[in-house]
């Protein structure tokens, strides 16, 4: 009897060592699931039981309709600029685009022009691939969640961004700017659009109900600002440098942009480079910028209409052109057209 008790007790000892030994052990994952630069996390981060049951269901929504037929449009509209981030991210980092990777989103809407992959180092191609990916989840996201719309077509050509360049400063750079050429470039045409991603969101979110299309639009705002984040902190560090062959620094190139959008928006200040002047910083306190934000810190909204007068280039939103030469798709979009278009035409 006494040796039967000393098993019993010592059963809970025994257990507690074999999985204190599996718990450091390390954890042993296919080839394909194993990213080459980082190691696999061990076992124990995979254990997640501190105590009580897990609560792991949102309450129930105050309002429960998961999305109201007025949150369809400008959901739908945020597609636009999601083709678009998607289709440059994937280029610059692979050379191919949504129609090698996931060809059923596209919805039949024509490949971008001009795109192709851009010389990078190592460290900015992974952020890239990872921007890449996180576009292609969006875009099925919306479409799952309040259906799709065609991929318009899109200019990401080099022409289109020295474009930009040039209406930034106000004169032709010399040789033109080429987003393709380094890294650095690279970051500085990521610096266009993403951003307006953003503005977007923070646009969208008062005008929808539905608490899945509320969910949806939190989700894909939190993740554009990351992105944006990441892309100004990588400019950031590098703020006091020269652009070559330019000679112009790489605040002064975010500067620039900045206001050629609030120029094309039209709607005031919504916009900040990574300098700004001291009442404009955060609590007026300070000059760096790496978020651009409102005087409480909160982040600028933009509608439609000012989204597409700064991406057609145009300052207006019924004047395509930019990066949409033939408009976005949409009904928002092609009510600012003067007619409706199906995808079929």
């Amino acid at each position: 009897m006494a040796s039967s008790s000393s098993s019993h007790a010592a059963a809970p000892f025994l257990l507690l060592l074999l999985l204190l030994q599996l718990c450091s052990s390390d954890v042993t994952l296919p080839d394909q699931f194993v990213d080459p630069i980082y190691p696999p996390k061990p076992a124990v981060a995979l254990f997640s039981n501190y105590g009580g049951p897990a609560v792991c269901k949102p309450p129930p929504p105050y309002i429960p309709v998961a999305v109201f037929p007025h949150d369809v449009d400008p959901v739908q509209f945020t597609l636009n600029l999601e083709y678009t981030e998607a289709e440059f991210f994937l280029h610059g980092a692979y050379g191919e685009g949504l129609d090698q990777i996931a060809p059923w989103l596209a919805l039949g809407g024509p490949p971008p022009v001009g795109a192709r992959k851009a010389n990078l180092d190592e460290e900015t191609r992974r952020v890239v691939k990872e921007f890449a990916h996180q576009e292609v989840g969006h875009i099925r996201a919306i479409k799952r969640t309040v259906g799709g719309i065609p991929r318009p077509l899109i200019d990401l050509s080099a022409y289109n961004f020295a474009w930009v360049m040039d209406m930034a400063f106000g004169y032709m750079l010399n040789p033109p700017f080429d987003p393709y050429a380094n890294s650095l470039n690279f970051l500085l045409a990521s610096y266009v659009i993403p951003y307006l991603g953003i503005n977007g969101y923070v646009g969208t979110n008062p005008v929808i109900d539905g608490y899945k299309t509320k969910e949806l639009v939190a989700g894909l705002l939190g993740v554009e600002a990351g992105q944006d984040a990441v892309i100004r902190t990588l400019l950031f560090e590098r703020r006091g440098e020269a652009v070559a062959p330019y000679g112009i620094t790489v605040a002064e190139f975010t500067d620039r942009v900045s206001e050629l959008r609030n120029r094309l928006g039209r709607c005031g200040v919504k916009d900040e480079g990574l300098t700004v002047a001291r009442e404009m910083g955060a609590e007026g306190a300070i000059c760096t910028n790496v978020l651009s934000a409102d005087k409480d810190s909160l982040s600028y909204a933009r509608t439609p209409a000012q989204l597409l007068g700064i991406l057609y280039l145009t300052g207006d939103e019924g004047v395509p052109g930019g990066f949409f030469p033939e408009g976005a798709n949409g009904r928002i979009a092609w009510s600012f057209l003067g007619a409706y278009k199906s995808p079929g035409n």
